[in-house]
């Protein structure tokens, strides 16, 4: 590991507990930062009403550090909105957020947009899918950008159980984007759970910064952040232990064909011969291939968006 990761790890890699909730309501008092909550969501009705619920109670009924709970629907079937809504979340259609630009699939499509739909200083990004939910996941990475200015983005870390056992899940982290940062953003390397869905940074930041509008998004953020802000501008936070859904593993595939795109875009700005994924299931005629398509479309940075422009104008 280079001495400046063992640096970094050391300066810039806390515990929730570090930061006691009244020291980050000090701060945010002191500072006048807003901070928004936004949550991804695409049928996820049986979790999302929950953390909605526990965000609302927590931070923003009893202590008041939360300032808007936004979910975006990116195309739900099932009660998702309605559930949302219930539990006191803003709901806004992914289609409904800059109309002229047609939209695409992809968890990068929903978080670039968010930022239309959203106001805070400061955004924090929950996945919708968790269960057992503690607001210290928001309070805990929230922290440290309302209490130390030099801080620009706080990755979560934790543990991932899977299927019982501590410390198993993020399969394609560990097979797939550690690797990756390992070898070619050796910087990069103390982040513990860098593709994770749990982060918070500051809207200065947020604006400025390409969006893979798929799975490639969290790998992409981290490593263009690190290009325009630099490591120390960088941060993660112990929150605990994460439990959410897990995907099969040609879901996994598919991820992971996503990230290293995202990972080979940034390290040449080349092009594939064939950017795509062929996967094999067994049909009645034995293995059948199914191929799925790799090519990362990236979103621009917002601050180059002529409706955001002229919202922060006015």
């Amino acid at each position: 590991m280079l001495e400046e990761v063992e640096r970094w790890l050391s300066t810039r890699s806390w515990s929730k507990t570090d930061r006691p909730l009244h020291q980050i309501l000090a701060a945010k008092r002191a500072t006048g930062q807003t901070v928004s909550v936004v949550l991804p969501a695409l049928n996820e009705e049986e979790t999302v009403g929950d953390i909605v619920a526990v965000i609302r109670r927590d931070l923003v009924e009893r202590r008041p550090l939360v300032d808007e709970i936004v979910v975006v629907d990116s195309g739900s079937t099932d009660r998702t909105a309605e559930v949302a809504a219930a539990a006191g979340a803003t709901v806004v259609h992914r289609d409904e957020i800059l109309p002229r630009i047609p939209t695409v699939p992809g968890k990068g499509e929903v978080l670039w947009r968010s930022l239309l739909a959203t106001s805070g200083d400061i955004v924090c990004f929950i996945d919708a899918d968790l269960k057992e939910f503690s607001a210290d996941f928001v309070s805990g990475i929230v922290g440290p950008l309302l209490t130390d200015p030099d801080v620009d983005l706080v990755k979560g870390m934790y543990d991932r159980p899977l299927a019982g056992t501590g410390g198993q899940g993020g399969r394609v982290t560990e097979l797939m984007a550690r690797p990756l940062l390992n070898m070619h953003w050796p910087q990069l390397a103390g982040f513990v759970q860098p593709l994770g869905g749990e982060y918070a940074a500051r809207r200065s930041l947020l604006e400025q910064l390409p969006f893979p509008v798929g799975y490639g998004v969290e790998l992409g953020m981290l490593v263009d952040s690190l290009h325009l802000v630099g490591l120390d501008a960088l941060a993660q936070v112990d929150v605990g232990v994460r439990k959410h859904r897990h995907q099969d593993g040609q879901a996994l595939g598919r991820m992971s064909a996503a990230i290293y795109r995202t990972a080979q875009l940034r390290l040449a700005r080349g092009h594939l011969i064939r950017p795509s994924l062929t996967q094999f299931e067994r049909g009645e005629d034995g293995f059948e291939p199914r191929t799925y398509s790799v090519d990362t479309e990236e979103r621009p940075p917002m601050v180059e968006i002529a409706e955001y422009a002229s919202r922060k104008v006015a």
